[in-house]
């Protein structure tokens, strides 16, 4: 802990109107000593020391703000639509510190901090704690997770962590991501958690966490859990009598099911269509055939056989070569591939050729307008999304809006500007009159629908729009972050210029690994592989 971060620390408690008494007394620390520290009598104050001020600083912080809405709201005032830009900005600053939680939940390598069954234990307690708002009440949360060899250890964690506060569990086992955040607010639950690490390789794992109304939790809110994290975490354990109880739910997978299958115009079914079904031997590899099974059709299932370790190995809408192979061997209509959690999806037609989520949500979007059930006028993507599906939309006299990368943020604008229809070019598509997040089995049912209405082959109806040429490279770095260099900067703002009027640049580290992410788009592909590699060997210095 360097003296920097300290004096970064007093910089934004002035700027905060928050006083430096309240931080240190919130944070069982001497004032005297402080503020002999912040006049210059002593040096700053010991790394742990600064720690805990920083946690306090941002637990009063994150008060102040749901104070200035519960105030604001007695007014009309939506704080949804009528974000504080300043205060966002603020919030988006400090997050970029953040000790556990990054831009999808807590994420990492299992029994390697910060996915370690002490943080996991933290969480329960921390999370517990804050959502439990009403002590005259039991209080429930719900889990579920996928199907890596370590949700074993992070699941018990975990619930230990919330009955030692005293709230109740719900466990479901494997189950997609947006299924827990639906049963979250079918079950009444305080609180969702799922399990995962997504589209990663089974050796990482990771926490999401989902609010009572079914998503994903704000930056504040992760901010205050981090606070309490490290603060002192047995100060809120309940009495031996008020621990919390454990039951596990034996048909959540079956009620998921269900949902997602009413999501599918009544009167079509999927007779006569052979699809090969991808699961990636993740969460959805009992409910995703059943549901497809159904509803009519042939399924021919892959990646349905895990055992721990073979979660997204070759096979997922990340690999999704086994897929395409899989459909021309068998001259399937269409191929569903999923990730392991199931919130995301990639298709392919006929012939193997991949429909990317860009793809996905311009078929949706096109069926959805003339029904006249699109809403908001368009639809949200991200920074992300080919200037194709941009144009597109133009085309059709819809509009595009973008969001930063991570489908809460794409969901954040959703809400926003009153869109029902959003997604990344990855794959996650969140269809909001029917789901709070990404949800790849709904989204693929939505396809479905609009393949067999129109019948048409899916090779000319995944070709909605021509993708202008786009290419994404990722940078591994190591120490400090090479977006700060100067000969960086100059290379961005030099790629910049070159594709003005004709293309972009979008530079921008991942939220989840040591990656910069370099992606520029243009109508010369050559142009813009120039310019790509260029910024690439300015990060590689």
């Amino acid at each position: 802990m360097s003296e920097s971060k300290w004096e970064k620390l007093q910089s934004a408690v002035n700027a905060s109107g928050i006083s430096i008494k309240d931080v240190a007394e919130a944070a069982s620390i001497a004032q005297s000593s402080i503020f002999r520290a912040m006049n210059g009598s002593t040096k700053a104050p010991r790394p742990e020391t600064v720690d805990k001020l920083e946690a306090a600083f941002i637990a009063l912080v994150t008060q102040k703000i749901a104070d200035y809405r519960q105030a604001m709201s007695l007014y009309g005032y939506n704080p949804i639509r009528n974000r504080n830009e300043e205060m966002a900005t603020h919030m988006s600053a400090m997050t970029q510190t953040r000790k556990y939680f990054g831009t999808d939940g807590i994420r990492g390598q299992a029994n390697t901090f910060p996915m370690t069954a002490e943080v996991a234990y933290r969480v329960g307690m921390a999370a517990g704690k804050m959502f439990m708002s009403d002590s005259d009440r039991r209080h429930l949360v719900v889990i579920g997770k996928d199907t890596r060899l370590s949700g074993y250890m992070i699941e018990p964690a975990l619930v230990a962590g919330f009955t030692s506060v005293g709230m109740d569990v719900r466990l479901f086992g494997p189950l997609p991501t947006p299924g827990v955040a639906m049963m979250t607010r079918s079950m009444r639950a305080d609180l969702g958690v799922m399990i995962s690490a997504s589209h990663n390789a089974f050796a990482d794992n990771g926490i999401k966490l989902f609010g009572p109304d079914g998503y994903k939790l704000s930056d504040d809110v992760e901010l205050a859990i981090e606070a309490r994290m490290d603060g002192n975490i047995l100060s809120g354990v309940a009495d031996p009598a008020k621990l919390g109880r454990v039951q596990r739910v034996d048909d959540a997978q079956w009620r998921y099911v269900e949902i997602t299958k009413a999501t599918f115009p009544r009167h079509l079914t999927l007779n006569g269509l052979r699809i090969v079904l991808d699961c990636a031997n993740g969460a959805a590899y009992k409910v995703a055939p059943l549901a497809l099974y159904e509803l009519g059709a042939e399924v021919f299932p892959i990646g349905v056989t895990p055992d721990g370790i073979n979660i997204n190995e070759k096979c997922g809408s990340t690999q999704p070569a086994a897929m395409a192979q899989k459909v021309k061997e068998l001259r399937a209509d269409i191929g569903i591939a999923l990730d392991g959690d199931a919130d995301r999806l990639v298709i392919c037609d006929e012939n193997g050729t991949i429909v990317d989520g860009d793809q996905i949500m311009a078929i949706i979007a096109g069926n959805w307008a003339k029904k006249g059930l699109l809403k908001g006028g368009g639809l949200v993507a991200t920074v992300m999304s080919n200037l194709g599906l941009e144009r597109f939309m133009d085309k059709q006299g819809l509009k595009l809006e973008r969001a930063k990368v991570g489908d809460r943020y794409v969901m954040e604008k959703m809400r926003e500007g009153g869109f029902n229809l959003g997604g990344e070019q990855s794959g996650h598509v969140i269809l909001h009159d029917h789901a709070t997040t990404g949800d790849g089995l709904m989204a693929a049912l939505q396809v479905l629908a609009v393949l067999v209405e129109q019948q048409k082959p899916m090779s000319e109806l995944g070709k909605q729009f021509d993708t202008v040429p786009q290419l994404l490279k990722n940078v591994k770095y190591t120490g400090a972050n090479p977006m700060e260099l100067d000969s960086v900067k100059q290379a961005i703002k030099a790629g910049e210029e070159a594709l003005k009027g004709t293309g972009r640049v979008l530079v921008r580290p991942s939220g989840t690994e040591p990656l910069i992410r370099v992606m520029a788009e243009g109508d010369d592909a050559d142009q813009v592989k120039s310019v790509v590699n260029s910024i690439i060997d300015a990060i590689k210095g």
